[in-house]
C-alpha cells in the first residue's frame, strides 16, 4: 500500500484542494498516514512568502508543492522554478483557484490540469506515476578503472565532438545555479540526500564493450565533456541488490555522479548489442512514439517504458523516443552518427500534454 501525508501550513483553498486531491488518492490506492517515516508522497503545502521544505528522509519519498497563486504567469520556468528547488520539491503544483493547477517538474516539464469534471482524479493521476516510481540514484565507485583509459579514448572523444555540436544547436539548457537558489543548510540536505551536484539536463554515452559504457556526468556542462571521472564516467554494470550503478574510476580522481538515467541506458545496452550510443536532449521529433507517463528522470520506471519503446521500434539500433513532457532518448551505432541523422530536425520546444 503507498503512503501519502500533508505537510505545512495551508491557505483555505489550498486545504479544499488537498482534501479533494485527498480522496482521489486515496481511491486509487493511496493510505492517508500523518505519522509515515518514509511515505511515498507528500503533498507540501507552501507560500510565496514561505516556500517551506519537507526535508525528506529517504530518496524514496516524492514531495510534491503546493503553491496558490491569484493568477498563472507568462512564464511559468522563470517565475515558478526557484519555488520548485526552495521547497526541495520534484513537482510544482501552482494552483489558481476556478482555473485549475499547473505541473513543473525538475526536469523543466509544465502541463495544465483545469478545474472540471474529474479534476481531483486528474491530478491524482498525474502524481500516482511519480510517487510509485522507485529511484535509481545510488552510486558505488571501484576505482578499478584501466591506466589506458584514465586519459579516455576516441570514444570519450566523440561525446566531446557531440556535446560541443549540441551547444552549437542551442540545445544544452544553462545549468540552473542551485547553489544560488538554496541556503547552504539545503544544499547539504540536497546533497546528502541526492547526490546533487547541480541541475543540468541532457546527457549522452558510448558503448564501450558488452558490458561497459562511457557516460556523461550529472550537473557538468555537457559541451565541455574532457575529464574521465569527473565529466565522463565508465558504468560498469547496475547491482539490483544495491539498487546501484556500478562504476570504474580513476584511482586519483574524486568523482561525480554519473547522470541520473544511468539506469536507462543500461536497459538499452544490456537488451539491444547492436545500439552503440544514446543521446537524451530536451527536444522533440514529429511523429515520435512516447513513454504514457512523465516518469521521474532515474527511476527504474522510466527506464523501463523508455526501453519498451525501444524494442518496438522497427530498428532499435536507430529508435527515437519521446518522454512524455520531457524530451528524446536516441539510440545509434555511435554518437556521429546520431548527430547526421538528426540535425535540422529537431524541434526546441517540447509540447506538453
Amino acid at each position: 500500500m503507498w503512503e501519502y501525508l500533508i505537510h505545512g501550513e495551508a491557505s483555505p483553498n489550498v486545504q479544499a484542494f488537498l482534501e479533494g486531491l485527498g480522496k482521489a488518492l486515496e481511491a486509487q490506492g493511496f493510505h492517508h498516514n500523518p505519522k509515515a517515516e518514509a511515505p511515498n508522497l507528500v503533498l507540501n503545502a507552501i507560500s510565496l512568502e514561505n516556500p517551506r521544505p519537507y526535508r525528506r528522509r529517504a530518496q524514496a519519498t516524492f514531495v510534491a508543492s503546493v503553491l496558490e497563486l491569484p493568477r498563472f504567469p507568462e512564464n511559468p520556468l522563470q517565475a515558478l522554478y526557484p519555488y520548485l528547488v526552495r521547497a526541495l520539491s520534484n513537482v510544482l503544483l501552482a494552483y489558481v483557484p476556478g482555473q485549475g493547477v499547473k505541473f513543473l517538474t525538475l526536469e523543466l516539464g509544465h502541463y495544465n490540469e483545469p478545474e472540471g469534471e474529474g479534476f481531483y482524479e486528474r491530478v491524482a493521476a498525474r502524481l500516482r506515476p511519480i510517487a510509485c516510481s522507485r529511484l535509481v540514484i545510488n552510486n558505488v565507485f571501484h576505482k578499478d578503472l584501466e591506466p589506458e583509459l584514465w586519459q579516455g579514448d576516441e570514444l570519450t572523444r566523440s561525446m566531446y565532438r557531440a556535446g560541443k555540436k549540441l551547444k552549437e544547436w542551442d540545445l544544452l539548457p544553462a545549468p540552473f545555479p542551485i547553489e544560488e537558489i538554496l541556503p547552504p543548510e539545503d544544499l547539504r540536505h540536497v546533497k546528502r540526500l541526492y547526490g546533487i551536484g547541480g541541475l543540468s539536463y541532457g546527457n549522452l554515452s558510448v558503448r564501450k564493450d558488452e558490458r561497459r559504457f562511457w557516460m556523461s556526468a550529472s550537473g557538468v556542462d555537457k559541451a565541455n565533456l574532457r575529464e574521465i571521472g569527473r565529466d565522463i564516467l565508465m558504468v560498469k554494470d547496475y547491482d539490483p541488490q544495491q539498487n546501484a550503478i556500478l562504476l570504474s574510476v580513476p584511482p586519483h580522481v574524486e568523482p561525480r555522479r554519473v547522470s541520473v538515467d544511468a539506469i536507462e541506458h543500461w536497459m538499452i545496452y544490456r537488451e539491444h548489442p547492436g545500439v552503440g550510443a544514446i543521446l537524451h536532449v530536451h527536444a522533440w521529433m514529429e511523429g515520435v512514439p512516447a513513454t504514457p507517463f512523465n516518469y521521474p528522470c532515474g527511476t527504474y520506471e522510466l527506464a523501463q517504458a523508455v526501453a519498451e519503446k525501444v524494442r518496438q521500434a522497427p530498428d532499435p539500433t536507430r529508435a527515437v523516443v519521446g518522454l512524455k513532457n520531457h524530451g528524446l532518448t536516441i539510440t545509434g551505432r555511435s554518437l556521429d552518427e546520431i548527430m547526421e541523422r538528426i540535425e535540422g530536425k529537431l524541434i526546441r520546444t517540447v509540447p506538453m500534454s
